[in-house]
């Protein structure tokens, strides 16, 4: 099961990649979806690593976090990093819809870690954690890529479409795309989208 390889890899590799992270120019994007929330937000955030930048970040703005991934030793890091967050170990395909209430839902770096076959199925419970005009801030990949490679030292999985199939996945999940962009920071390409449930 490509599950088993990811939460190997990111419990053996969690403190390093944690460190490593922080490359990536995200709080552009951080800022632009923080300036959309309503005050004091309850986020719901996907592949929450360490909980740092990210949750972090939008707790100092006056959020609150909930985080959930499917590494023991980054929850472990999270409930560290991150002590005002609520942290659980769970593995984002095994969400059911209407199991989370939230204002809004980040997921950085996560979603291509899941076969890209059910990325459709994970947006539409997305959806329904959501209020009307709750909206999502994703990375998702930039061009059409499935397999194993070596990622800090430790065997990886990723499975993603390029960006247009990505959109169409999001919109036909009830969600109105209001950014859209190819982040070229860290040396990596990956594709950024803010949505808004319609």
């Amino acid at each position: 099961m490509k599950q088993k390889i990811v939460k190997k890899g990111y419990n053996k590799i969690a403190e390093e990649y944690s460190v490593q992270r922080d490359e990536f120019k995200n709080i552009s994007f951080l800022e632009k979806f923080e300036k959309l929330l309503s005050k004091s937000s309850l986020i719901l955030d996907i592949g929450c690593g360490a909980g740092v930048p990210i949750d972090r970040y939008f707790v100092e703005q006056g959020h609150s976090i909930v985080g959930i991934d499917i590494s023991e030793k980054q929850i472990e890091l999270a409930k560290k990093n991150v002590p005002q967050g609520k942290y659980e170990v769970k593995d984002m395909s095994e969400l059911k819809a209407g199991e989370y209430q939230v204002d809004a839902i980040i997921s950085f770096y996560a979603i291509f870690h899941i076969p890209r076959e059910s990325h459709q199925e994970l947006f539409v419970k997305l959806n329904s954690f959501l209020p009307s005009g709750g909206l999502i801030l994703a990375t998702m990949g930039s061009s059409e890529w499935e397999g194993e490679e070596d990622f800090h030292g430790v065997d990886m999985y990723w499975s993603h479409f390029g960006a247009e199939k990505n959109k169409k996945i999001i919109e036909r999940a009830g969600f109105e795309i209001i950014f859209d962009e190819i982040d070229t920071s860290g040396g990596e390409k990956h594709q950024i989208i803010i949505a808004k449930k319609v």
